[in-house]
Order: structure tokens, then C-alpha cells, then sequence
């Protein structure tokens, strides 16, 4: 299966720079798997298509202030440091720009607040470090830290929150779980009201996710792995959803992935779990779990288009997706989003 394949044409002025000021006005291209038709509507009408004794599945994961500018001790060159992942106590995994000047044993300084040294080289400018200060670590990072916006985002954000979910509560992500920046409180309330059961469950959201895929053959990709919980209560209401005959609906390619790595390691049950999953999803992937699909518009080529497209098909998810373009919808993370079942 070639790369190129998942390649579609996007004007720039589609991707969005800014939220909508209401999360639910965003708009939903809805699309009937059974009957191969698609609908414009308006987020806040994606209650019209869940039915009572449904389970809406939605990734409580918070984005950290993952971001860090600070300079070597030695030479005062600039730093970037993006954290990705906790590997141990205060060891974390970063993207590092330039990496070329952080060589082993190099130390970063932030202010006189923290300083991080370079414990581990991996490639493509991967570094372990070790965090060097006196406190409490998230306490340090919201001073010095600021949000780790995609870099197809060029506006400032005003409102951090708007990167955040209104659910978000498990700190630990470097990028938001976007599908589910279209939901209000009170658009969640009308849907508990309808009978729709909506659990939770956490998948910290790590830069591999969205890294372009550049192998041409992409079985051959390799995605980065991703730390996941999933709790009794959640795992139950999922089993019990299936065997009752209602539909798994997952808010994002996260919470999928989530799902469909814990199904497949169980026989297509869901169990209570935390781990680490680096499941790559595409076409003719079979899904054990999930039933329907909400999901923003994503990158050409990227690995979560390649996902789309196994919950669709390509050649239809492309033409989806040129539909989308030639109605004006917003692209990628403050954009507009679509459901598939």
C-alpha cells in the first residue's frame, strides 16, 4: 500500500488557525457507511445520531505546557525541548530543536528554575533527559512551559483551554485528543439525558501520532508507542453495549486506537488495563470494538488518515475528503469534524 495513496490536495486558507467561539457550532459532513451517503450539518446535531443504549467513548487526556525554551549551560545556544513521554521518575523523552547541539551529558537551563540533562541520543532529534529541580514538577512546568500548538497553527491562542478538552482531566499529553474540542458540557448533558452512555478513558497523546509517515510502502511504519488506562467501570458499559446489540462510538482516533489495542490482545473484549500501545491502523485492519466514528479532518499522508480510511476505505475516505474541500470546511485541530457509521 503506497504513501502516496493518502495523498489529497488542501488549500491552505482551510486549515484552521483559531476555535470557533462555540465548540458545538463547528460543522459535521455525517456519512452512512450501509448506505454510501453523506449529510452537511452542525456538530451540535450529532445527538440526532446517537440512539439510546449507545456508548460514546471520549479521551480524558490533558495537554501538558509541554514546550520549553532554554539555553546550554555552556555555549547560552537556544533550546527547544518538547516533552513527549515520563519514562522514569523525572527521566522524560523530548523532541529537541536543534538536536545537533545537545550532544550526551548537556545541560539545559530554564531560568534559574529547572535544568534538564541529556541522558540518552536517539535518532530524528529524540533525546532523553533528566529533570533537575526542587518542588513539584508540574508546578514548574505550567511557569516555564507554554502549549505545544501543531505547527500548521500559526495564530497565537488567547485561551489556553481551548486547546483542552471540557472533560480533560489526566495531565500527560503533548497534543489535544481534537475530536473532542467540539463537545460543550451542555451538549454532553443533553446526550446522557438521551440514554446514551459516555465513559471515559485516557490515552496520553504523544508527537507520534501525528508525525508524517515518510516510508513509501507503509506497512512498513513504525508508529511511537503511547501510555493508555482504561478503567473497570469503562471496560464493563463497553462489553455490556456490545452484547446488548448498541454501538461503540469513539470520539477521536485515540480512543480507538485505545480500544481496538485492548480488543485485540482480548479476544474483542474490553478489560480493565494500562500499557503502552503502538498499534498502527489501515486499510484491512478488521476493528473488534469500535462501532462509529467521530473525527476531525487530518494531515495528507498522515498515519490517522490511513486510520479513517480502514474504518471507511480509501478511495472513499479521499473522495470524503475532496467533498470537504470543495464545501469550505476547517481543517485539522480547530477545524471542523465528520462521523462515520
Amino acid at each position: 500500500m503506497r504513501l502516496e495513496d493518502f495523498d489529497f490536495y488542501l488549500p491552505e486558507n482551510l486549515i484552521a488557525q483559531v476555535p470557533l467561539e462555540k465548540r458545538d457550532s463547528s460543522r459535521l459532513l455525517v456519512i452512512n457507511k450501509k448506505e454510501d451517503k453523506h449529510e452537511h450539518k452542525n456538530f451540535s446535531n450529532i445527538i440526532d445520531y446517537l440512539n439510546r443504549g449507545d456508548t460514546l467513548v471520549l479521551n480524558n487526556t490533558r495537554v501538558m505546557p509541554a514546550r520549553l525554551i532554554g539555553s546550554k549551560v555552556d555555549t547560552k545556544a537556544t533550546i527547544e525541548l518538547l516533552l513527549l513521554k515520563n519514562i522514569e521518575g523525572n527521566i522524560w523523552e523530548c523532541l529537541v530543536k536543534p538536536a545537533k547541539r545537545v550532544k550526551l551529558g548537556s545541560v539545559i537551563s530554564f531560568s534559574d528554575i529547572m535544568q534538564a540533562k541529556c541522558t540518552k541520543i536517539m535518532d530524528d532529534g529524540f533525546r532523553h533527559f533528566e529533570f533537575i529541580y526542587d518542588g513539584i514538577f508540574n508546578e514548574k512546568l505550567d511557569i516555564l512551559g507554554t502549549m505545544p500548538l501543531p505547527p500548521y497553527i500559526k495564530e497565537k491562542l488567547d485561551d489556553k483551554e481551548r486547546y483542552q478538552t471540557v472533560f480533560s482531566k489526566e495531565l500527560g499529553s503533548s497534543a489535544a485528543p481534537t475530536a473532542g474540542l467540539h463537545f460543550t458540557k451542555e451538549l454532553l448533558e443533553d446526550i446522557a439525558n438521551k440514554g446514551v452512555n459516555i465513559v471515559y478513558l485516557t490515552l496520553h497523546v504523544g508527537l507520534g501520532t501525528f508525525r508524517p509517515v515518510v516510508v513509501e510502502d507503509i506497512t512498513n511504519h513504525s508508529m511511537h508507542s503511547e501510555y493508555y488506562e482504561v478503567s473497570k467501570e469503562t471496560a464493563d458499559i463497553i462489553n455490556k453495549t456490545k452484547n446488548s446489540g448498541g454501538r461503540v462510538i469513539t470520539v477521536g482516533t485515540t480512543s480507538t486506537r485505545t480500544l481496538e489495542s485492548i480488543a485485540r490482545d482480548n479476544n474483542g473484549n474490553i478489560v480493565e488495563i494500562s500499557g503502552w500501545t503502538d498499534i498502527f491502523i489501515y486499510p484491512g485492519f478488521e476493528f473488534k470494538c469500535v462501532d462509529a466514528l467521530i473525527t476531525n479532518f487530518h494531515l495528507p499522508k498522515s498515519s490517522l488518515i490511513m486510520l479513517v480510511s480502514a474504518f471507511y476505505s480509501r478511495e472513499k475516505i479521499i473522495d470524503i475528503y475532496n467533498i470537504a474541500v470543495n464545501n469550505q470546511y476547517r481543517f485539522f485541530s480547530f477545524g471542523d469534524s465528520m462521523f462515520i457509521y
